[in-house]
């Protein structure tokens, strides 16, 4: 990691079953105390997304996602460009990531890149705790972030 700054955003809803996944990855990855690189706990809305990468030169926002067909526990990869067209896949909030995108662009306030992993829900209903398959995915979209990070 050369320091540049980056920023993990975690979005989700504990409270919301797997839609608590990207709070749970973001956990794991602050525990970590990687140098250079700050952790943003978010609600999705999209000027909060723009205010929590101002100024990144990398942004990595991690999320529950919908995705047909389904799979519960799949992490997807997806960059800036992707998400403007990847219609299969769809975060579990109101205008989600691909609208802020569209905003900072129009607003001139991305970040120098931008990374999105979504892990696909399963159970969105009401309640504490992940379901054992989307669970499963932690260190899997752990090791992604990291690797992420890794490339700057």
């Amino acid at each position: 990691m050369t320091g540049q700054p980056a920023v993990v955003i975690a979005i989700g809803n504990p409270y919301r079953r797997d839609d608590g996944i990207g709070p749970a990855v973001a956990s794991e990855i602050e525990r970590l105390q990687l140098p250079g690189v700050r952790i943003v706990m978010s609600d999705g809305e999209p000027v909060g997304l723009l205010a929590a990468w101002d100024g990144a030169d990398l942004a990595i926002v991690v999320d529950a996602i919908r995705h047909e067909p389904s799979c519960p526990g799949r992490v997807h990869r997806l960059t800036a460009t992707e998400l403007d067209s990847d219609a299969a896949a769809a975060s579990s909030h109101g205008f989600g990531v691909p609208y802020a995108v569209q905003l900072s662009r129009a607003l001139n306030r991305q970040p120098g890149r931008l990374v999105l992993f979504g892990i696909e829900a399963g159970d969105t209903g009401a309640g504490s705790g992940l379901s054992a398959t989307v669970a499963a995915a932690v260190p899997t979209a752990v090791a992604a972030v990291r690797a992420e990070l890794g490339k700057r």
